[in-house]
């Protein structure tokens, strides 16, 4: 049974990620928004669930409870891990060679084992993709887009966990730019996984996109031949700004001055440092750009200059009537069609 100090956190965002997955089955069982809180809407979906499977009716998750919701979801999703989901922990500045056999390192290899109970093990490949996930998100809420590439594209993948979310330490979210030197490290570690010879995407949403972003601007590896990216800020600055005027109706003068002041001093960058769009101009391998024209949390606007300023290769597809980051989900097949297009052009 979940403790007191598990009532907040990691653990109740992925029982309601999963919850949230069966109820898209079974329009019965509340639809919840994973915020990592077990309140009343947890413990109402938990009790339907319970009631559904003849389980006893309390509202709390015991083991039988979380059994039997693995089970269901695993069975109600195919495009997602079986059982307890298989993560990958990050420590900050940790380096970790070829070959690592580290306890808090559960490399991708067992997460394609995993997949294996579902699918045909796919045949050994040099195709590898790198996912990343957006802000207060985790590497459980991208298997969509792992089930994108492994089954439909026969890829390899890997999906870490960003600083500070989901089984990662860290002292705060990193907004991407701090992550974008721990994404080049998996990079490097998926390609000594997946036979030191791969070919390798790195695909991201919301924040997720924009750290790839921010990772496109560094110094490539030979490996690495093309971006996608979905739905991601020019800058963390104009991110911030974004959301101050339009949840708080205020300006950016002084609080984002001060903040980022804060930011430098405490972690060693500031907001407008963190620049995707200063990334992507540096950026010389191909670039697929989504984005939904019915976003407001990263307005759509944001991806146009980000588009202008990256140099040839690239390509951009505005997704009609998509809010933020619901690209896929609402636009599966063209979805999965236009990144096996894009990708397939540099990666074969």
């Amino acid at each position: 049974m979940m403790t007191e100090e598990q009532y907040v956190g990691q653990p109740i965002r992925s029982l309601q990620t999963m919850l949230r997955t069966i109820a898209h089955a079974d329009e019965t069982l509340i639809r919840l928004v994973p915020d990592g809180i077990y309140g009343p809407n947890t413990v109402q979906a938990v009790r339907e669930f319970q009631r559904q499977q003849e389980l006893p009716v309390t509202g709390e998750t015991d083991n039988a409870t979380w059994d039997q919701i693995v089970a269901v979801y695993t069975r109600k999703s195919p495009a997602v891990l079986p059982a307890a989901p298989v993560r990958i922990r990050w420590t900050p500045n940790q380096v970790l060679p070829a070959g690592s056999r580290n306890s808090h390192l559960f490399l991708m290899q067992a997460m394609l084992q995993a997949l294996g109970r579902f699918f045909v093990n796919a045949p050994t490949t040099s195709k590898t993709a790198v996912i990343v996930h957006g802000y207060t998100d985790n590497a459980i809420r991208m298997f969509m887009i792992g089930y994108l590439y492994n089954r439909d594209l026969g890829y390899n993948i890997l999906l870490p966990d960003l600083q500070h979310q989901g089984e990662s330490e860290g002292p705060a979210i990193q907004m991407g730019w701090k992550d974008r030197l721990d994404v080049l490290q998996w990079m490097n570690i998926a390609n000594e996984i997946f036979g030191d010879s791969t070919q390798m995407v790195v695909h991201g949403i919301s924040m997720g996109g924009a750290t790839t972003m921010m990772v496109s601007g560094e110094e490539q590896k030979p490996f690495v031949k093309c971006f996608v990216e979905d739905c991601g800020y020019t800058s963390v600055w104009d991110e911030f700004s974004h959301e101050l005027k339009t949840s708080f109706h205020l300006p950016p003068f002084p609080l984002m001055y001060t903040t980022s002041w804060l930011c430098e001093k405490k972690y060693g960058w500031n907001f407008k440092e963190a620049s995707s769009l200063k990334q992507v101009a540096k950026s010389q391998l191909p670039m697929l750009f989504i984005h939904g024209d019915k976003d407001t949390y990263v307005p759509t606007w944001m991806v146009y200059p980000l588009y202008e300023a990256k140099p040839e290769p690239k390509e951009l597809w505005i997704v009609p009537g998509a809010a933020h980051a619901v690209s896929y989900q609402e636009n599966k097949q063209e979805y999965t069609d236009r990144v096996r297009a894009f990708v397939g052009r540099y990666i074969h």
